[in-house]
């Protein structure tokens, strides 16, 4: 009799290799059970799609991890774990490509901010070197007075040390130009100010005489008023040429009316009223005065003629006119201090008399600050210069309160510190009231865009509040 026996299905049975194996995506490790033989086991259904509580996910889904990172070092967290390592691969690329783009951006920064800090030292140099020299040479002159005095032959001998200046400028140009010239081929260049057929005799005599004329003529009153006058007071004096210059520039050159240069005029003419009554309109203080303003007179015709007849000129151009100067004076110019020494006019006994290291150190003095004023209008602004001279005065100012004991009247300083201001009006730029009224205009725009900016960043936090109240009601999805 056969015995009927009931099917069963058989029940799945895991070896210890299945166990161990990697489990799939989307099952988690709690999800496989094991079933022993006669034990009763849960059906499929029930045994894959547990409910679980919050908690127990959070733990479900923390567990199995540690555990299969220690148990088996293939599967999917080693994928996972490779594709950490290849983000974070590309993230630190893109983080060593921000911090090389930021390095380069420093770099470049650090750069301009160097060079923009050595221009403003080379700037400041050049404007302390014009202001010392300048200082130093008036200064020297009132010292060689003491033992020796001539102004004239003081003069003469300073300008004739002007004929270095070309050999001077042709030197820096072997020094620094990378194609170079023959002195003659450069002096030929050079000598295109005075024409195109380059200097002549005619030529010479004819542009070079005027000019040789006022040059004397600036430097010698200009020593004749540090007789008479301080040396705060005849440089605060010189300060006026630049008002001459606009005047004649005005009324010769009908160059451009400018309002602030008429009042910068005035108060130079004030200073030199102001200057000469110091005294009383008596005594040398007048004479010095006469003396001091002849030479700003004559320095501001030198200037506007110079601009007339000759135009600009590069730095090769401007040393060999003053060279030419040089050249003229020792040769034409010769002359009057031999007549002033027969005459007893400028007359010294022995000639081991002279101070001839006094004398040079005005002339190189002189030199100096010829030289650093044709290199300072090629090489920085000519506003620089400027100001470098108009720096003489409280130089100067300086050098007597600390070693002549000078003692400044009220009015003297008043009358330095107008002329002084009247100098410094006179380095406006000609377009300095429109540059003016854009710059209020940029301010006032952007006063206007800060002002919009600033509302909206209001009406942003009031906003922001109103949503932290509970105003505004957020749907919860």
């Amino acid at each position: 009799m056969k015995k009927h026996s009931a099917r069963v299905a058989p029940l799945p049975s895991y070896s210890v290799s299945e166990l161990n194996s990697p489990v799939p995506d989307g099952v988690s490790r709690s999800s496989v059970i094991q079933c022993k033989p006669g034990g009763n086991c849960p059906s499929t259904h029930r045994g894959m799609t547990r409910q679980l509580s919050p908690l127990s996910v959070a733990e479900d889904s923390a567990a199995p991890i540690l555990e299969l990172q220690n148990r088996s070092p293939s599967g999917i967290y080693r994928h996972s774990r490779v594709e950490r390592q290849s983000r974070s691969g590309e993230e630190g690329t893109q983080t060593h490509t921000e911090s090389s783009s930021q390095e380069a951006e420093g770099q470049t920064r650090c750069q301009s901010c160097t060079s923009t800090f050595l221009k403003l030292i080379w700037r400041f140099l050049i404007i302390l070197s014009v202001s010392s020299s300048w200082v130093g040479t008036t200064q020297f002159v009132k010292i060689t007075y003491e033992t020796f005095d001539c102004p004239f032959f003081m003069t003469w001998f300073s300008t004739n040390w002007n004929i270095m200046v070309f050999p001077i400028y042709y030197s820096g140009h072997l020094a620094t130009a990378q194609e170079k010239q023959s002195p003659i081929k450069k002096f030929r260049e050079c000598s295109r100010i005075f024409g195109e057929d380059g200097l002549t005799l005619k030529l010479f005599l004819k542009r070079t005489a005027p000019f040789s004329i006022l040059w004397t003529l600036t430097n010698y009153l200009y020593l004749l008023a540090l007789k008479k006058l301080t040396a705060t007071d005849v440089s605060a004096l010189f300060c006026c040429n630049k008002a001459f210059v606009f005047l004649l520039s005005w009324i010769v050159l009908k160059d451009r009316f400018m309002g602030a240069r008429i009042v910068a005029a005035i108060m130079a003419i004030t200073g030199i009223v102001m200057m000469a009554y110091a005294d009383g309109f008596q005594g040398d203080s007048i004479i010095g005065v006469a003396y001091a303003v002849g030479s700003a007179s004559t320095s501001a015709l030198y200037k506007v003629l110079f601009k007339m007849f000759l135009g600009s000129a590069n730095f090769g151009e401007a040393a060999h006119f003053v060279s030419t100067l040089g050249f003229f004076n020792l040769i034409f110019i010769s002359v009057t201090p031999i007549i002033l020494y027969f005459t007893k006019v400028e007359y010294w006994s022995p000639f081991s008399a002279v101070p001839w290291g006094y004398l040079c150190g005005v002339a190189g003095l002189w030199l100096a600050f010829n030289i650093l004023v044709n290199v300072g209008v090629v090489l920085t602004y000519p506003i620089l210069i400027s100001i470098g001279t108009v720096l003489s005065v409280p130089g100067n100012a300086a050098v007597d309160l600390l070693k002549h004991k000078m003692i400044f009247s009220v009015v003297r300083l008043g009358a330095t510190i107008i002329i002084c201001i009247g100098f410094l009006l006179m380095l406006l730029p000609e377009e300095w009231d429109e540059i003016t009224l854009r710059f209020i205009n940029s301010l006032k725009e952007k006063k206007s865009e800060d002002h919009a900016d600033d509302i909206t960043d209001s009406s942003v936090h009031t906003r922001s509040r109103s949503r932290a109240n509970g105003t505004v009601s957020i749907p919860l999805a």
